[in-house]
């Protein structure tokens, strides 16, 4: 053994305390210092990740239920958050100076009540330099590229933003839709932030020559993850994890039959994470194998880079940092897993937590990582921190 593979792991720079059950989820605001995290009793939190304190705590699903997840996104704008809970709703709240709005700016009645989190859109990042640092500018799109009816002839595409020059900084009406599986628990549900209304379903029934396929015998879905490949001219595409181990792409304009389908795990799938470049992705299941696969548009194929084997099983979440560089789980058994994303191999193993790891998440300049545990508390990381 080399000595390098005999140190210590690193241990974390904060350790945040305030909730009174099980983290569920952690999510970093995109362009301020804090972190939302949600817990099994309902509650959603605020904090301010420089201080390490609690900005605002707030009950926002009942605590019979509690929350499986909360995000949020660029896309969604600086001073909004949505939350899930297993009540079946999915509301979007407002940002305030004080913290989270009295009630929330909207809420959805999804009638779904499992555990598969929901996904934001995510949408390509291009690393742009200037001066001597290396800048993240997110490419922005428009909310016409959902569905083919209502695609403008004509009309500009992700390209066509980038090449106008916007950048992160600038809000786009973009995207503002939200996945998640479905009232059936073998479909994937799209629903439209600004209306509340579900937009579309995955398998959906009526279209022509998809008559024949179903998710039914796949169980559930289990993980879901919405993108933007660069080559999609700005139409949405879903990547869903389901119960019997396997993986379907769909892209949003022939919802009737998933561009492909494949099964990388031998049990259901739990967490799947694209990176930042929305041509590969890493997933995350009940078994013991985190797989590292490569997403191509053009050809329609999602095909392993890596598999790493794990020695116990169970992976609950993945995460990717915006620079593509590293790789992280949550597992079971109170481990995190870090990996060099590129290469595949491991990195790092972080034995803070003292119960199941249930969410992991990097910040939007790649400085800070949370971890979220059923011990109730959430862990803040620097590693590997990207050079400037």
């Amino acid at each position: 053994m080399s000595s390098k593979s005999k140190r210590p792991p690193p241990d974390p720079v904060a350790v945040l305390r305030g909730h009174r059950a099980s983290v569920s989820d952690v999510c970093f605001h995109p362009s301020r210092p804090i972190l939302f995290t949600a817990s099994s009793d309902g509650e959603l939190r605020i904090w301010d990740t420089i201080q390490h304190r609690t900005i605002s705590s707030s009950w926002a699903h009942s605590g019979a239920h509690g929350i499986i997840a909360v995000a949020c996104s660029s896309l969604l704008g600086n001073n909004k958050v949505v939350s899930q809970g297993r009540d079946g709703t999915v509301k979007c709240w407002d940002i305030e100076e004080g913290g989270l709005s009295r009630t929330p700016s909207l809420t959805i009645r999804t009638n779904a009540y499992h555990f598969c989190k929901l996904s934001l859109v995510k949408k390509p990042v291009t690393n742009v330099m200037q001066g001597k640092e290396t800048v993240d500018i997110e490419i922005s799109d428009d909310s016409r590229g959902k569905t083919a009816e209502s695609q403008v002839e004509g009309s500009d595409t992700i390209e066509d933003h980038l090449q106008g020059g916007l950048t992160e900084k600038t809000h786009v009406q973009g995207l503002k839709y939200v996945a998640m599986a479905g009232e059936q628990s073998s479909e994937v549900e799209i629903w439209d932030l600004n209306t509340g209304e579900r937009s579309a379903r995955l398998p959906q029934g009526n279209v022509v020559g998809s008559s024949s396929f179903s998710t039914k015998e796949r169980g559930m879905c289990m993980a879901v993850q919405s993108f933007l490949p660069p080559e999609s001219q700005g139409f949405l595409n879903v990547l869903a994890g389901y119960e019997d181990g396997s993986m379907l792409w769909w892209d949003i304009r022939n919802p009737g039959i998933p561009m492909t389908s494949v099964r990388f795990h031998s049990e259901p799938v739990l967490s799947l994470c694209i990176d930042g470049l929305c041509n590969g992705g890493i997933s995350g299941a009940a078994d013991n194998k985190v797989v590292i696969y490569n997403l191509d548009y053009c050809m329609g194929s999602c095909v392993v880079k890596k598999e790493i084997s794990l020695e116990r099983p169970g992976i609950s979440s993945t995460s990717i940092r915006p620079d593509c560089k590293i790789a992280a789980t949550a597992g079971w058994d109170h481990r995190i897993r870090i990996y060099n994303y590129r290469k595949g191999n491991p990195l790092a193993i972080l034995k803070y937590h003292h119960a199941t790891c249930n969410s992991v998440s990097y910040t939007t300049n790649c400085k800070l990582m949370a971890t979220a545990s059923e011990d109730a508390t959430v862990a803040l990381w620097e590693l590997y921190l990207p050079q400037t």
